[in-house]
């Protein structure tokens, strides 16, 4: 469903609060789905599902205190994703950040270290000043087709250059390792110099481009830590060497420093690729199912061709074991589907004729003929992939916390390098061991963990979530769920299966029962609502043909209305008719006595003249869910609350709330009043998330601090929602909130062993009580351990 975008300016705005009671008062207006204020650019932004007076809108501001001026005319904000090579540390990512939101339009820009990506979002975005700015800083980007999901190869960076390092490195080691045993196998000083120039100048060649980019840039990065802490060691045994060029004996050289260093670092990168390699696995995993091509019906013919060429209404030809090629109704034939990787159902699922299938999916035994419903960059696949790479590009909040602190970082620790040196020569007079010491410090002042810590948790933490049908909107959404004090839930869709049944269908006046029910159907029939479905089911298996309609309107939470040949009638809940002044007074014994058994009314009136006349009652019975009571039952045990919205009855709401042990019910209220419900929550509880499946649950879902959508339910529902189940299971809620808290705890983790490296490595090398190799090690290892720990989180298998 396509939503409609106003956008304002907002005069009067002083404070964050002023943004959230605006947000508050235009979230309340029928037919909003998001509300946007920004405090910094004086802007809103408002989405809503249906066409809305812009009056309205600009008095809901005007109300509230403030006032609005409509943007017309404005360049609809775009995004433009990069792939930029060079980076090495958290450092350089800020650089990268800062040099693209200074250019022109820019209003945000992002970049993942571990993905090598940078989002940016703007007006007017010009590509070629965005490439500009990152070729300004030191660094290559290109573009990224975000039209259709990309091929993932990857290719892991060659070993040779490591296997060189070693080889060349190991006759400068492996003599200082055998010295202590009396064993003297040093080499001539022209020999080891040349190794460790081999190794410094050639297989080290890149610190240096890097390192000289960055001061370029007057910045600093990994690479100008190691450059200057590898060239300090190969200097000082230059001028070692020719210092005592002439004498007998071999001074004291520390090429071997210099050439295990780079080694060691090139090990450590070779290593951290590998590992980076298997955060990206999900994504992998998700573009391996779009398939290269699709047999298509043209005529009497059948053609292969390119998926990308496939077109709306395209007739499919799907044979036994193809992959289905886009989301399509079947038209012939039945099989089953095997979904597993796209929605996490672990059975193949049985389809029928005009039943939906998605893209991606594996076709069992049957041959299938499938009208493509979307194309390939609109498939259900497609918006999954883009959902996964948006939330492993995009920066969690405590992110920040680590730019702030790389950002000072790489000077920092040359402040600290240039004081050890001068300290320890100026108290010792042995200048020699100062280098040392200053180079210890440069080498094991590692920044690159700390860019990785967080990105490399999230990969694997929404990849892992995908693969079993979580899908995660943004990193925020990740880092926010685990936190949550309390879920509330929809009823029908969430914790229903959805698809009521007319059970009742009971006759006030002396109309026929036929004629009637073909009046209620032919007013539902415009109508996506289950309660709708379940009427026109109904005349459908009494082959009842339909009326033809006029002026149908849709009155979210309340009802439908239309005209039946010039009659006007009303089908909907019974508080909506009596809010009509509607004479429901002698129905209410027989509501309640419905309601008690659980039922859902609905009820259908008739104008005549000046008054509503009731026609018929109509009793809807749902179904809960399976796993409903265990999805409770797992929230519970995670000690988060658990709330009913709905705007059924409170009979029917207590009935199954009871059953399921649901902690609180607010039963009969509007879409509107649910979103007013969750700004209540989250004034007694905190962090409040929201489920639900209609598009009567968008405001509510947009006002909670994390919406959740049900796969099952509309596309408006899981466009407001920040996570969306793709298998419409209630127990994968508490598998979110799990997931969630153990990826943040991986990240916490990470930036734990990221600053632990530095804080325990940085004042011992200053103390001289590190070796610039063993330095160089420690450093290595700091970026393959944050890596390795965060794909720990593959493990992870949900409790659904």
């Amino acid at each position: 469903m396509k939503l409609n975008q106003y956008q304002f300016i907002i005069e009067g705005m002083t404070c964050a609060t002023c943004a959230n009671r605006i947000e508050k008062a235009l979230t309340k207006v029928p037919h909003v789905v998001d509300v946007n204020v920004n405090l910094a650019t004086e802007k809103a932004i408002v989405k809503t599902n249906e066409i809305v007076e812009l009056t309205t809108l600009i008095k809901v501001v005007d109300d509230a205190g403030y006032h609005a001026i409509p943007l017309s005319n404005i360049s609809e904000p775009s995004n433009i994703s990069l792939s930029i090579t060079g980076m090495s540390c958290a450092s350089c990512v800020n650089r990268v950040e800062k040099a693209l939101k200074s250019v022109i339009g820019v209003q945000n820009a992002v970049v993942n270290l571990a993905t090598e990506t940078a989002t940016i979002s703007g007006n007017n975005l010009n590509g070629a000043d965005l490439i500009s700015a990152v070729k300004k800083a030191g660094y290559d980007a290109e573009f990224i087709n975000e039209q259709k999901p990309q091929k993932y190869h990857y290719k892991q960076p060659s070993f040779i250059p490591v296997l060189l390092a070693a080889l060349l490195a190991s006759p400068l080691l492996i003599p200082m390792l055998l010295m202590p045993f009396g064993i003297n196998l040093m080499l001539p000083g022209w020999l080891q110099l040349l190794l460790a120039t081999l190794v410094q100048f050639i297989l080290g060649a890149k610190f240096y481009q890097s390192a000289w980019k960055a001061v370029k840039a007057l910045t600093g990065n990994m690479d100008l830590l190691v450059a200057l802490g590898t060239s300090a060691a190969y200097g000082l045994s230059v001028f070692e060497l020719i210092k005592y060029w002439h004498s007998p004996q071999i001074p004291h050289l520390y090429f071997e420093s210099s050439a295990v260093i780079i080694t060691l670092v090139l090990l450590g990168k070779w290593l951290e690729s590998k590992a980076k390699h298997q955060t990206t696995q999900a994504i992998e995993a998700l573009t391996a199912l779009r398939p290269e091509t699709a047999r298509v019906r043209r005529g009497e013919q059948e053609v292969i061709l390119p998926i990308d060429q496939i077109k709306l209404n395209d007739i499919i030809i799907v044979k036994p074991g193809e992959r289905i090629a886009v989301d399509g109704i079947i038209l012939e034939g039945a099989s089953s589907s095997d979904e597993s990787l796209i929605t996490g159902e672990s059975l193949p699922v049985s389809k029928q004729i005009n039943d939906t299938v998605i893209g991606g999916a594996i076709n069992g035994e049957g041959l299938l003929v499938v009208k493509a419903t979307a194309t390939s960059n609109e498939s259900t696949l497609a918006k999954i992939i883009q959902m996964v790479e948006s939330a492993q590009t995009k920066k969690a909040p405590i992110q920040r916390i680590v730019d702030h602190i790389s950002a000072i970082f790489v000077p920092i620790i040359l402040l600290i390098a240039l004081v050890t040196l001068l300290t320890w020569g100026i108290y010792t007079h042995d200048w020699q061991h100062a280098l040392l010491n200053a180079i210890a410090v440069l080498v094991i002042a590692c920044p690159c963990a700390l860019g990785l810590a967080t990105p490399t948790a999230i990969m694997v933490g929404t990849g892992v979530a995908a693969r079993q049908g979580i899908l995660i909107k943004d990193a925020q959404a990740l880092e926010t769920i685990h936190s949550v004090k309390a879920v509330a839930f929809d009823k029908t869709g969430t914790l229903t299966i959805g698809k009521p049944e007319l059970v009742i269908f009971k006759i006030i006046t002396d109309s026929d029962e036929n004629s009637l029910l073909t009046i209620a159907a032919s007013i539902q029939s415009g109508s996506e609502h289950p309660l709708a479905k379940a009427v026109i089911t109904k005349a459908n298996e009494k082959h009842l043909s339909y009326h033809y309609t006029q002026s149908f309107k849709n009155i979210a939470g309340s009802g439908v209305k239309a005209e039946i040949d010039n009659h006007q009638y009303y089908l909907g809940s019974y508080r909506w008719l009596k809010s009509m002044n509607a004479d429901v007074t002698e129905l209410q014994n027989s509501i309640d006595e419905l309601e008690m058994k659980g039922l859902t009314i609905s009820i259908l009136a008739e104008k005549a003249s000046e008054t509503i006349k009731i026609l018929a009652i109509l009793g809807f019975s749902d179904v809960i869910k399976p796993e409903a009571k265990t999805a409770i039952t797992a929230l519970h045990q995670l000690n988060v609350r658990t709330i009913m919205l709905t705007g059924d009855n409170i009979h029917s709401a207590n009935t199954i709330a009871k059953e399921l042990s649901i902690d609180e019910v607010f039963a009969q209220i509007t879409p509107e009043v649910k979103a007013d419900k969750i700004y209540q929550l989250q004034k007694n509880y905190g962090k409040v998330a929201m489920v639900g499946d209609g598009v009567n649950d968008a405001p509510a879902l947009a006002a909670a601090d994390i919406g959740i959508a049900m796969g099952t339910g509309t596309d408006v529902a899981m466009h407001t929602a920040s996570m969306t189940l793709m298998r419409g299971n209630p127990l994968l809620i508490a598998d979110a909130i799990d997931i969630s808290r153990r990826t943040y705890h991986k990240i916490k983790q990470n930036l734990f062993w990221a600053f632990f490296y530095n804080l325990i490595g940085v004042p011992l090398a200053a103390l001289g009580l590190l070796n610039p190799m063993i330095a160089g090690a420690a450093m290595a290892l700091s970026s393959v351990s944050v890596v390795t720990n965060a794909l720990l989180l593959k493990r992870w298998q949900p409790k659904s």
